[in-house]
């Protein structure tokens, strides 16, 4: 299974899919972090966020093969960037779930003036990519980090799950 969690920064997307992949056993996988370990903080241009972004398909096609359940966690923000994921997951024959995580202004302006250890956005980036986001177009969850706590947005990404997947407990 692919879940595939979405959000603008600062919406609390990282600290989400982080305990939803340690709850459920399945690898979690983020863009900012990989960002790091490709040595390319700082580095935005679109060469540098396809890169990025290929190397988070890769990662994500090589555990689905071996029969895990992967968590991925980025922006996503353009159908561009949404799409290739899409055509993996049909690709590995795995089931596939976007969870958007969303927050007010207000919550994301504060977080954002708080030092994260892999994401470099300020409030300009999140401005930016706010302006910019496509709408998902499929069936998806879509919880506020600022209206719910951890453990209530895991309770309905399990229930929502629960609807469309056997084997989730």
């Amino acid at each position: 299974m692919l879940t595939l969690i979405t959000g603008l920064p600062g919406s609390g997307k990282t600290t989400l899919a982080k305990a939803w992949a340690t709850r459920s056993g399945a690898l979690h996988l983020n863009s900012d972090v990989l960002r790091r370990e490709m040595d390319l903080m700082g580095h935005y241009r679109q060469e540098d966020k396809k890169k990025v972004y290929a190397a988070l398909q890769e990662r994500t096609r090589a555990a689905l093969l071996e029969g895990r359940d992967v968590v991925v966690d980025s922006t996503f923000y353009r159908e561009s960037l949404r799409e290739p994921f899409r055509r993996l997951a049909a690709e590995c024959n795995a089931a596939m779930y976007w969870v958007e995580i969303r927050a007010q202004e207000r919550s994301i302006r504060e977080r954002l003036q708080k030092p994260r250890p892999d994401s470099e956005a300020d409030f300009g980036v999140y401005e930016k990519i706010r302006d910019e986001y496509e709408p998902i177009r499929e069936p998806h969850l879509v919880l506020w980090s600022d209206q719910a706590s951890l453990d209530d947005m895991m309770a309905a990404i399990q229930a929502y799950l629960k609807k469309h997947v056997d084997r989730i407990p």
